[in-house]
């Protein structure tokens, strides 16, 4: 079968388009024909050996994936062969960037039907983060307010979107770019963080503040005087500390997206009923995947972006 791999970390140049031995399930795990996986930053953390998760090399990137599937291990009695499926795939194993990838059989969901199966693999482990973000560690609940920064990245338009269907007001900063995509997804105020000083845009405290942008940390802490006491501030942004307030109860939390079989399947079921919106703003192949990592390099890339097989 047709791959990319990398045998050693470094820049995009160590990816290579590979025919290697097509993958055979285990007990509990299935084989899925790929239909697409999508390109996070993570990705290329991984190949360029800065991000601390442990792979064995040579090493397929690719950990979001949808597709078929075509094989099941012993003991899976949830799947079937023929099952479209999406799935975040443990990141320690071989992604997606292939024409087959071996997964367990619950890392994967049925996926959604409304559609079309490539672009399924834009949703998992970015709809999670966000709501992993605003549940699971900001404690957010319908009558809040959130304040969003960076709210123009895909993760913060689920974040938004999320945050709406909660029932939570939303604030979010964006740039012209982004912004009109931004109030689409739901948010009640925008703030073009280009010209406008938060501190003067938001004129009442908020329950939970997430970042999802590479701000300066001194400017981060500074943010977290428009958190009300009791509140939380929520980061994905795990190369810097989350700044709270101790003496105001202001907890602070950085997410690590974590595998969650249940939510996803959720998540699933809200693209189905119109409720989440999956954005897809480029299709490419496997042998453009080395040059899309060299775009991510010189943050080129705007938006999600699927690797199609």
């Amino acid at each position: 079968m047709k791959a990319v791999r990398f045998h050693e970390v470094g820049g995009p140049e160590v990816l290579r388009t590979e025919d290697v031995e097509r993958p055979e399930p285990g007990a509990g795990e299935v084989r899925v024909r790929v239909a697409a996986s999508a390109y996070n930053a993570a990705d290329g953390g991984m190949r360029g050996g800065f991000l601390p998760i442990p792979v064995v090399l040579p090493h397929v990137p690719g950990y979001d994936v949808s597709g078929t599937v075509d094989a099941v291990g012993e003991g899976v009695t949830d799947l079937a062969v023929g099952d479209p499926v999406v799935g975040f795939l443990p990141m320690e194993h071989d992604g997606g960037a292939a024409e087959y990838v071996v997964a367990p059989s619950g890392a994967l969901v049925a996926a959604p039907t409304s559609i079309p199966l490539v672009d399924a693999a834009a949703l998992p482990s970015v709809a999670l983060t966000a709501w992993q973000a605003l549940v699971d560690d900001g404690h957010l609940t319908a009558g809040q307010r959130l304040l969003v920064v960076g709210a123009g990245g895909v993760v913060g338009k689920y974040a938004v979107q999320l945050a709406k269907r909660l029932g939570a007001h939303v604030v979010a900063t964006a740039s012209p770019r982004s912004a009109e995509a931004v109030q689409a997804a739901g948010a009640d105020q925008v703030v073009d963080h280009t010209t406008t000083d938060l501190h003067d845009a938001v004129d009442e405290r908020v329950d939970v503040l997430l970042n999802l942008a590479p701000i300066d940390p001194e400017a981060f802490r500074a943010l977290v005087s428009l958190v009300r006491d009791g509140g939380a501030v929520v980061s994905t942004t795990a190369f810097m500390a989350t700044p709270g307030d101790e003496d105001r109860a202001v907890r602070a939390a950085t997410v690590f997206v974590r595998p969650d079989r249940e939510r996803l399947t959720e998540l699933v079921s809200l693209v189905d009923s119109g409720a989440l919106r999956v954005e897809v703003t480029r299709r490419i192949t496997l042998d453009e995947l080395p040059a899309l990592h060299a775009e991510a390099e010189a943050g080129r890339i705007s938006g999600k972006v699927v690797v199609t097989v």
